[in-house]
């Protein structure tokens, strides 16, 4: 079991004003979505720093107890249901927290950092994003879905109730079935997130038309920020 998990950083350019702390789904590791950096075509953007971290090695009580990168249990799955532990989900969290802090040690504060999670890293960005005591720069949720909204109703951060959130997913998604994304969207804003939705026909995984899709939100949150900082 591993207890120290290590991350990886890619930066599209010297001196990133801007991060992404990219978590992976269940059973991967931080190498997966590596190679979405370069289909962004980020050269004209700022520059921005990737951190895609590596969840720890755990059995998953779902999996029949089979060990892999999680980022907390996952007890059962009842159909579009999941039971999780919370206790684990809160102590990812903190994990996330220490990331964002080391962010901004760096030098680029809370309002420049971006999180974001393919399945459960989605769950994850969710959770992390809407609880965060500091102002994110928005939520990058790819067929994802909120594994406890108890959870976050007792921790919820005024900080990010109006936090700009790109989410998609598979209509065709055998996994996570597109319901749990769209329940998780509709959370999202009750809470007073402004969240672009996509759906495309397509099972787990990503495809490059949400990658345009991501591609020209990330863009104009970035052009944004960049501009708010020139004033």
């Amino acid at each position: 079991m591993s207890d120290s998990p290590s991350t990886v950083e890619i930066e599209t350019a010297p001196n990133p004003e801007f991060a992404v702390i990219l978590m992976h789904g269940l059973g991967a590791d931080a190498n997966d979505f590596v190679p979405l950096v370069p289909e962004l075509r980020l050269a004209d953007a700022p520059a921005v720093r990737f951190v895609f971290p590596n969840a720890s090695e755990i059995p998953v009580t779902a999996n029949n107890g089979y060990v892999m990168r999680a980022w907390y249990d996952i007890l059962s799955f009842e159909g579009i249901n999941r039971r999780v532990d919370e206790a684990g989900i809160e102590a990812s969290v903190g994990r996330v927290r220490a990331l964002i802090a080391e962010q901004n040690a760096r030098g680029i504060a809370s309002e420049h950092i971006f999180l974001a999670g393919f399945s459960q890293g989605g769950a994850m960005t969710y959770h992390a994003g809407l609880t965060h005591p500091e102002t994110l720069a928005g939520l990058i949720v790819l067929s994802g879905y909120i594994p406890s909204k108890g959870l976050i109703d007792a921790s919820i951060s005024e900080a990010n109730r109006a936090t700009p959130v790109f989410a998609a997913h598979g209509s065709f998604d055998d996994v996570l079935d597109v319901r749990l994304g769209e329940d998780a969207c509709d959370f999202a804003r009750e809470q007073g997130c402004a969240v672009e939705w996509h759906t495309y026909p397509m099972a787990h995984t990503v495809c490059m038309e949400e990658v345009e899709a991501l591609r020209a939100w990330f863009g104009a949150r970035l052009a944004d920020a960049d501009a708010d900082a020139a004033r």
